[in-house]
Parts: C-alpha cells; sequence; structure tokens
C-alpha cells in the first residue's frame, strides 16, 4: 500500500466522514490541515490535486480525489477487507448509495443555509423556517431506521459516517428529541460507542458547538 494523505479542516463534516472511514479500515494515513483562511487551498499544488480546491482531497499515493461520498466509496473499496461499509451487491449498494445522495442533496443544504451564517457572516439570529426543515430532515432520518439499526439496513456503511458527521453539527441547533424520533435517537448513541468515533468526529466537532454555544442565538 502507498501512502495515503487526507487534506481537511476539522469543522468540515464531510472531511470527518472520511476520516471515519479511515479509522474504520484501520489504514495509515497522513492527516493535512488545509488553513483556509491563509488560502491553501489556492496553492499551485494544491490546486493540481484538486482543480475545485475543496477539502476533503485525497492523495492516494499519486492518485487524487475529491467529494468525500467518492472518496469513501473508493477506499472501501480498494483497501475494505470485506465488503459491509459499501456492498457489492447491488441492491444493498443502491441503498448505500440512496442514502449517500439524500445526505449531500438534502442533509448538507440544509446544515449550510444554517451554519454559513453563524460561521462566516457573524449573523446569530436563525429564521424558524430553517429549524423547521432541519426537524424535517430528522423525521426523514428517523423513517430511514425503521426496523433495522443502521442508515442501511443491519450493517454499518459508509452512509451511517456521512450522517453522523452532520447530525453531530446540528444538534446544537436542534436536538434530536427521542420522543419524536426514538430509531435516530438511538443510532445516535449506537454511532457515538463505534471505537474510533470519538478520536475521528466527536473531540473534532466540539470546538465548533463549543463556539456556537458561547453566542446568543435566536430564533426568529
Amino acid at each position: 500500500m502507498g501512502k495515503i494523505t487526507l487534506y481537511g479542516i476539522d469543522r468540515s463534516p464531510p472531511v470527518r466522514s472520511v476520516l471515519l472511514t479511515l479509522r474504520a479500515l484501520e489504514l495509515d494515513f497522513e492527516y493535512k490541515i488545509v488553513d483556509l483562511s491563509a488560502k491553501e487551498q489556492l496553492r499551485p499544488e494544491f490546486l493540481k490535486m484538486n482543480p475545485l480546491h475543496t477539502v476533503p482531497t485525497l492523495d492516494d499515493d499519486g492518485f487524487y480525489l475529491y467529494d468525500s461520498h467518492a472518496i469513501n466509496a473508493y477506499l472501501v473499496s480498494k483497501y475494505g477487507k470485506e465488503d459491509s461499509l459499501y456492498p457489492k451487491d447491488l441492491q444493498q449498494r443502491a441503498i448505500v448509495d440512496q442514502r449517500l445522495h439524500y445526505n449531500s442533496s438534502v442533509n448538507t443544504p440544509t446544515g449550510k443555509a444554517i451554519t454559513f451564517p453563524i460561521l462566516y457572516k457573524n449573523e446569530f439570529q436563525i429564521p424558524k423556517a430553517k429549524i423547521d426543515a432541519l426537524e424535517g430532515v430528522y423525521k426523514n432520518l428517523n423513517l430511514f431506521l425503521t426496523d433495522h439499526e443502521y442508515l442501511a439496513g443491519s450493517n454499518l456503511t459508509i452512509a451511517d459516517f456521512h450522517v453522523i458527521a452532520w447530525i453531530t453539527g446540528m444538534v446544537v441547533f436542534l436536538e434530536v428529541d427521542a420522543n419524536k424520533f426514538p430509531n435516530l435517537a438511538s443510532w445516535l448513541k449506537r454511532m457515538k460507542l463505534l471505537p474510533y468515533y470519538e478520536e475521528a468526529n466527536g473531540s473534532r466537532i466540539a470546538q465548533v458547538v463549543e463556539f456556537v454555544k458561547s453566542k446568543n442565538l435566536t430564533i426568529v
């Protein structure tokens, strides 16, 4: 196996989803923080790897890949000792893919609509409609978890990594009500018991959560 390097920032849910996958696969890798404020992502050497200058960016011994969903599917396909995290069975994989597309097309924009004004524009009033949209996402995730322990079935998959990385940044705005969303609440507890969870996700989101909690956020 060649050298694996992941470029990213801790506050990014997509980056943390890749860290979870790397840890689950027990791979050796180097993690390099990209200083976005210093525009390191615009340096020629970074643009050579990723002309879209986004994180996460993966360097697998000279093979460059960006977009966390593509990265995680690639890592499991290449390095997984078995395929449970991203099944080869077409029907099982289709369910995982559906959850991944939901994450990218619904979860991510719903979260960005709330967090970007706070993190980058110092706006601390959140329109109630955005919180209502977040609750709607929780409702759908709870439905995905009906009658099984993980988002795409009975086995842990990369879909779970993407969603746990995303939702742990959202609960500071809207807690997961175990009475409304019992499946989702149980899943959250289950995911936090993974032996690599805290190192790959929990400790890395904590600083962002504390920053948000320190602000006088109001829902209007």
